[in-house]
């Protein structure tokens, strides 16, 4: 409780220094003179938030009538979020997108920092500074600091999992409800990573600290695209290899093959191992040792080569059983099909020889994490703009490029609000 009580103390003294400075015309002069035809209303009083409290900030006021708009130049001048301070803006968007709900994250909040935030006002405060993380994400195409060594090898993933969201962005969406229709709605997510070393085993080690991710609701090719500039921010033009990893969905592939295309690719193994499972099963329906055993040697086999030769072998089962029924043959061979249309991408021996990672938990982790930790909450459900608003920021907290994002936004919308004072006379600004 002294601690506290000394916390509570010290964050008082705070405060005051916060607001004198403020308030100080000499360090923050705010003598701009009115332009026609605006009015200027000397001394307005403003509540601010600050991460010591809430503080009173006297600023002068501009209206411009025929627009029915104001404008405080010392708000844009502290870079204010509404009626935040920037470094208060930026801890509540953290606790909004990394906390389970913003209910917790206030509670949070309010127990290891001694401030005090309305659980509403994080989602409001989300929905007014995302958008502008998000242009000033687009805008940065390059890594923050020169290569000083080429990347050794650089992973791309994706995948994609549903979230639960409001019926009215649900209509006329098709889902696996008995009806047709959906209760969710796909959140695309990507990530980048780098290798450098393998262990003493030759097993690749994902570099510390080196995993960014880009989500969206939006189609693939939105994703791809966001995916594209997320590999150049890390450095794609640097790296010696580009290894795209994935499941078996078409729309992942389709994105590798447009986008990275001089990639590397490689089904995820444990995915392809699901599909030699189901077939061992199938030629085994009544014996279930059996089909255990021969999955066990067909995934091993295809851990230290490839599916070619347990496709062989399955082909041959076909042949000398013509009485299986036509079911039991179909679903087999629609197994060995899939399996041969990943050919160039199920060379598992070889990529394990090179060193390289030959499973995707990376993206299926962050769907589990990035997504499903915020975003699938018990009792949630998401507007599309709530949801990818919480996600882009959530990914942003959890990348690489933050700081250098934070700071573009502020710089974006200063140029925004420069340009929206040139008013002309009875004009509404846009």
């Amino acid at each position: 409780m002294i601690e506290l009580g000394l916390r509570a103390a010290i964050t008082s003294d705070a405060r005051q220094i916060i607001e004198n400075l403020y308030n100080d015309r000499e360090l923050y002069p705010d003598d701009e003179p009115a332009k026609p035809p605006e009015t200027r209303y000397k001394s307005r009083s403003i509540e601010v938030n600050t991460i010591f409290g809430t503080i009173q900030l006297t600023r002068n006021y501009y209206h411009h009538y025929p627009s029915k708009t104001g404008r405080a130049p010392l708000d844009e001048k502290l870079q204010l979020e509404g009626k935040y301070t920037p470094a208060l803006a930026r801890i509540i968007c953290r606790a909004a997108s990394m906390s389970p709900s913003f209910e917790q994250g206030s509670t949070d909040l309010s127990a290891f920092a001694g401030i005090e935030v309305n659980p509403r006002q994080f989602g409001r405060l989300a929905h007014a500074i995302a958008p502008d993380l998000n242009k000033a994400l687009v805008t940065i195409t390059n890594p923050e600091t020169p290569q000083e060594l080429e990347i050794p090898i650089l992973y791309i993933e994706c995948d994609g999992t549903g979230t639960p969201m409001r019926k009215d962005e649900l209509v006329g969406r098709k889902g696996k409800q008995k009806d047709g229709s959906s209760k969710t709605r796909e959140a695309k997510l990507g990530c980048v990573f780098t290798q450098t070393l393998t262990d003493m085993e030759g097993m690749p080690i994902r570099d510390p600290n080196s995993t960014s991710y880009v989500g969206t609701y939006e189609n693939c090719r939105g994703l791809a695209v966001i995916l594209h500039q997320e590999a150049q921010r890390r450095g794609l033009s640097h790296a010696k290899k580009i290894v795209c990893l994935g499941d078996g969905a078409a729309w992942i592939w389709n994105n590798f093959e447009l986008t990275f295309p001089n990639a590397i690719q490689i089904l995820d193994f444990y995915h392809a191992s699901e599909y030699v499972m189901k077939m061992a099963g199938q030629i085994h329906p009544e014996d279930e040792e059996k089909a255990k055993a021969l999955y066990q040697k067909w995934k091993a086999g295809m851990k230290k080569n490839s599916p070619k030769k347990l496709i062989s072998e399955a082909r041959l089962l076909l042949s000398q059983h013509p009485e299986w029924s036509k079911l039991r043959r179909d679903e087999i061979e629609s197994k060995i099909s899939y399996l041969e249309s990943h050919a160039s991408r199920t060379n598992y021996g070889e990529y394990r020889t090179q060193g390289y990672f030959i499973g995707s938990g990376v993206i299926e982790a962050g769907c589990k994490t990035v997504v499903g930790g915020r975003l699938k909450q018990s009792g949630m459900f998401w507007s599309k703009p709530g949801a990818e608003n919480i996600l882009g920021m959530r990914c942003l907290y959890l990348g690489q490029d933050l700081d250098r994002v934070w700071k573009k936004a502020q710089e974006l919308k200063a140029i925004v609000k420069q340009k929206a004072r040139r008013w002309l006379p009875g004009k509404k600004i846009a």
